[in-house]
């Protein structure tokens, strides 16, 4: 039966055997939680783009503990190690790099279902304890989930939306160049043909407008980059690029 004390979860599952991948991806699934399968190849850069709740995490080889490493440098979503080493020392050095839980191999599909309903229910309260009171109609920055709220109702974003947002409203009412959201928030250099900001701004312009963000609307500023306007007469966001 699908848990009920946990919200669903978003789960990327870094996982190289196939089998083992499906036997993850079915029973988390029948807990009601979304999951993503990639090899170890694709899963971290998956991970720096996108918006999920929980990464399960497979050490294979001695470059295992660096793919954490570099993926805490990025993100601060959670991480359960999975492994075949469950030495102590491993163990120890999986949880200094920020590992939030560390299952050692073989284990069962109950027991990971438990370990991550714990961990999500652990999220939730963080989420809940350091979320601040805004007034009505102004968006909440919740930087745990790499979303934002306007009354309760979140508004989907990814990763990379979230942090072209944060740039925006923590400059708001000034331009943002294109190469500066390119360098801060998509995290490279910008290139004239490169079309991706463009893309984000306008999945935030309809994102906002779905849970009826009026506060503000994000501009583009021709010739120059994007801005969020924030002293302006309520309005819909202006229209895409």
């Amino acid at each position: 039966m699908p848990t009920t004390d946990i919200f669903a979860a978003r789960i990327l599952a870094v996982e190289e055997d196939p089998l083992w991948a499906t036997q993850l991806q079915s029973g988390l699934q029948q807990q009601g939680h979304r999951v993503t399968l990639r090899g170890a190849a694709d899963g971290l850069a998956l991970a720096e783009v996108d918006n999920f709740d929980l990464i399960l995490l497979t050490l294979l080889g001695p470059d295992g503990l660096d793919r954490l490493q570099q993926l805490r440098q990025r993100s601060r979503v959670p991480v359960v190690l999975m492994s075949g080493l469950g030495d102590e020392q491993h163990r120890i050095a999986g949880f200094r790099l920020g590992a939030d839980d560390y299952l050692p191999k073989p284990f069962t599909i109950t027991e990971l279902c438990v370990r991550v309903a714990a961990i999500l229910r652990r999220v939730a309260f963080e989420r809940q304890a350091m979320a601040p009171q805004q007034p009505a109609g102004e968006l909440v920055f919740d930087d745990l989930a790499s979303d934002v709220l306007l009354d309760g109702s979140a508004a989907g974003l990814t990763l990379s939306e979230y942090r072209v947002l944060t740039l925006l409203h923590q400059q708001a009412n000034q331009v943002l160049s294109k190469p500066d959201l390119y360098q801060q928030a998509l995290r490279r250099g910008y290139a004239r043909h490169d079309r991706s900001l463009d893309m984000h701004v306008s999945h935030l312009r309809r994102k906002l407008q779905a849970i009826g963000y009026r506060a503000g609307r994000l501009d583009t500023v021709w010739g120059q980059g994007y801005m969020l306007v924030t002293d302006a007469p309520d309005g819909p966001p202006a229209e895409s690029v």
